[in-house]
C-alpha cells in the first residue's frame, strides 16, 4: 500500500481557443500500436511530444517538447489542467470532483492516454482500464462480442483471458439478446452497460471511471457501484469522477477537488465535500425572503418574513447532512404588541409533496408565552435523520389559538446529502428510504 501506483507532477494541458481539438499523429499511431499489442518504447511527434511505455508495465506520459513554463495565460490560449499533482496508492479509491469545467475529464483523458499534456508528467504502473464518455473505445461497427475481444486486446490481454471472463462479462452487462449486433444500434444505456462491464471484468490495475454510470437505469447503477467497491477490495485501484456526491461519499475515502483546471485542496472526503458544498452556495446571506408571498392565510397578527437554515458554524447553508445537527430559523414581525401563546410549526415535505413530518414547538411544551415584536423562530434538530434528496421546508404560525399566518406553499427547499449518521462509518441501508433511525441495541 505504501508504494504510489498512479504519480501526476505539475500537469497541464492548454488548448487554442477557437480551434477544435485534432488527434496529434503520436496519438493515432499510440492506438493503433495498442490494437497491435505492439511494444514501442517512446513515441515522438514533431513537436517533442512523447508516451513512454516501460518495460516493467509502467506508462509514464510526459510532454518533453513545451518549453514555456510561464504561470501566466497566454492570448488565445486556455488552460484545461494546470499544475496538478497527486498520488494514488495501490487499492485506493479516489474521488475527484469539481464543477463543469474544472478539469476532471481532461484528466482522465491525459491518464488514459487519449490526449497529452502540455507540461508536467503522470506514472501509472499496472494495465490501466477506463470508461469515460460513451462509446470510448468501442468500434461501432463491430458487434458486442467483437467490442469484448478488441477492449481486451487494448488491455493487453491475451485471448484466452477474455474468453475465460466472457460470459461473466455478458451476464453483468444484461445485453446477450444483442451481443451479436453491432454497438452502433445500442442504445446508450445500452453501451454503457456492456462498456462498464467490459472494464471492471477484465481485471485492469488501475481503473479509471468518468461520470457515464448516470445513464444507466438505477438498478444498474447500484450494481456497478458495487462492482466498483469488489474491485478495490481486490486490492486494484480506482480514480473515480462524479458529480452524485452520496456516491463519492460512499465509495472513496480521499478526493481532489479541481477549480479551474488547477487543484484546490486534496484531503479526506468529508472534509473536502463540506468545502464543495460551500463554494456553491450564493454569497448572499442564503435567507428567502416570504414577504412576497401572496397565497397565504391569518389574521396577520404574526407574519413570517424570511426563512434560512444554519449549519454547525452559524452560517446560512442550504446543504445539510444526515446526521448534523441543524437550526431552521424563521424570521418574523408582530403587527400587535407583545402577542401571547404563539405557536410555530415546522413540517418537511418530500420532492413527490408527500408530508414527512409536522413538528409545532406545543407538541414538547415549549409554547412561548409572549414573544418581541420582531424576532426569529429557531428550532434545532440534532442528527438530522433525513437521507439524500431535495426536500420542501413550511411553517405556520398560531396566536391564541387563532391562525396568524400560513404560506400555503413551500417557503424554502434543502439539499441533504450522505453523512455520518450512526458515527461508524456506516452509511446504513442503501435503499430508497426516506430517513434514519437510531436505536440500541442488546441481547438478553
Amino acid at each position: 500500500m505504501s508504494d504510489p501506483v498512479i504519480r501526476v507532477e505539475n500537469l497541464g494541458k492548454r488548448y487554442k481557443l477557437g480551434l477544435l481539438h485534432h488527434d496529434l499523429l503520436a496519438e493515432k499511431i499510440t492506438r493503433g500500436l495498442k490494437l497491435a499489442g505492439g511494444g514501442l518504447l517512446r513515441l515522438f511527434s514533431s513537436n517533442g511530444r512523447k508516451l513512454e511505455r516501460a518495460t516493467n508495465n509502467q506508462n509514464i506520459i510526459s510532454n518533453s517538447g513545451f518549453k514555456n513554463q510561464n504561470s501566466a495565460p497566454t492570448d488565445g490560449f486556455i488552460w484545461a489542467l494546470r499544475n496538478v499533482s497527486f498520488e494514488v496508492k495501490r487499492g485506493e479509491v479516489v474521488g475527484i470532483i469539481g464543477r463543469n469545467g474544472a478539469g476532471k475529464s481532461t484528466l482522465l483523458k491525459i491518464l488514459t492516454g487519449i490526449t497529452e499534456p502540455t507540461e508536467g508528467k503522470a506514472r501509472l504502473k499496472g494495465r490501466v482500464g477506463s470508461l469515460l464518455e460513451v462509446g470510448t473505445g468501442f468500434h461501432q461497427e463491430l458487434t458486442g462480442r467483437e467490442n469484448i475481444f478488441l477492449n481486451g486486446a487494448i488491455l493487453g490481454m491475451r485471448r484466452a483471458e477474455i474468453k475465460k471472463k466472457f460470459d461473466e462479462i455478458v451476464e453483468f452487462s444484461g445485453v446477450e439478446k444483442f451481443i451479436d449486433t453491432a454497438v452502433k444500434r445500442y442504445s446508450s444505456g445500452m453501451y454503457v452497460r456492456l462498456a462498464f462491464a467490459v472494464a471492471a471484468h477484465l481485471e485492469p490495475e488501475i481503473l479509471l471511471v468518468d461520470e457515464v454510470l448516470a445513464v444507466g437505469d438505477a438498478a444498474f447503477q447500484k450494481k456497478c457501484l458495487g462492482k466498483i467497491g469488489d474491485v478495490a477490495k481486490e486490492g486494484r485501484t480506482v480514480l473515480f469522477v462524479s458529480h452524485n456526491m452520496p456516491t463519492i461519499q460512499n465509495l472513496c475515502r480521499r478526493v481532489l477537488l479541481l477549480s479551474d483546471g488547477e487543484p484546490l485542496r486534496e484531503g479526506q472526503t468529508q472534509e473536502i465535500l463540506d468545502q464543495y458544498f460551500r463554494s456553491m452556495l450564493p454569497q448572499d446571506s442564503g435567507k428567502t425572503p416570504l414577504t412576497e408571498i401572496m397565497n397565504r392565510t391569518g389574521n396577520g397578527r404574526i407574519k413570517l418574513t424570511s426563512f434560512h437554515v444554519e449549519g454547525l458554524d452559524g452560517n446560512a447553508t442550504n446543504i445539510v447532512f444526515t446526521g448534523m445537527s441543524v437550526v431552521f430559523v424563521f424570521s418574523y414581525e408582530c403587527a400587535c404588541d407583545y402577542p401571547r401563546n404563539v405557536n410555530v410549526c415546522l413540517s418537511m415535505r418530500a420532492s413527490n409533496g408527500q408530508l414527512l413530518f409536522v413538528l409545532y414547538n406545543s407538541y414538547q411544551g415549549q409554547i412561548f408565552k409572549t414573544v418581541p415584536q420582531k424576532g426569529e423562530f429557531c428550532c434545532r434538530i440534532d442528527k438530522f435523520p433525513f437521507t439524500p434528496g431535495r426536500y420542501g421546508v413550511s411553517s405556520r404560525v398560531v396566536v391564541d389559538g387563532q391562525e396568524a399566518d400560513w404560506p400555503r406553499s413551500n417557503i424554502g427547499y434543502i439539499d441533504v446529502v450522505n453523512g455520518d449518521f450512526y458515527g461508524t462509518g456506516n452509511r446504513g441501508y442503501e435503499g430508497r428510504v426516506p430517513f434514519l433511525v437510531q436505536g440500541d441495541w442488546k441481547v438478553r
